[in-house]
């Protein structure tokens, strides 16, 4: 069965793509979600109107992005954490631990924008992704210090 797709659907395709997809997918899942429409041609008019909107809105959200990115990569992130012989965390800095010192710095985030290439349970440097948009990211250095008792 041929479907417009309402929205991105990983794996599938991009909002306004039609794909072929099994009879029971289409009628089960993405169908009944509103996340595509079956392929006929006013469908594929409408919807080629919903996709010129969003994509002028994804534009604005990525001028948006790429504005608190600028304003993000000066950031240098200090976290005071506990840690014993040989410079090794007790634990380890957490993207949640990284979301809570970014708060205090003023730049709100969600724990599933950070990625970190591998556990941070060292002092010093280290680096993470940021992921404002899905076109737009940043990496920026967080510094691991012991934390004074």
């Amino acid at each position: 069965m041929e479907v417009i797709l309402r929205e991105e659907i990983e794996k599938l395709g991009n909002r306004g793509d039609i794909v072929k997809v099994a009879n029971g997918y289409a009628r089960n899942f993405l169908l009944p979600r509103r996340m595509a429409v079956a392929a006929t041609e006013s469908n594929k008019k409408i919807v080629e109107q919903e996709r010129e909107a969003h994509l002028r809105r994804e534009a604005k959200t990525i001028a948006e992005a790429q504005e608190r990115a600028k304003l993000m990569s000066t950031v240098v992130l200090t976290i005071h954490q506990r840690a014993g012989e040989g410079d090794h965390l007790f634990g380890s800095v957490t993207a949640q631990d990284i979301v809570n010192a970014l708060e205090k710095m003023g730049h709100h985030l969600e724990r599933k924008q950070i990625h970190l290439d591998e556990v941070i349970k060292t002092l010093g440097e280290h680096k993470f992704h940021v992921r404002l948009h899905r076109e737009v990211s940043i990496e920026l250095p967080v510094n691991v210090v012991k934390e004074e008792e």
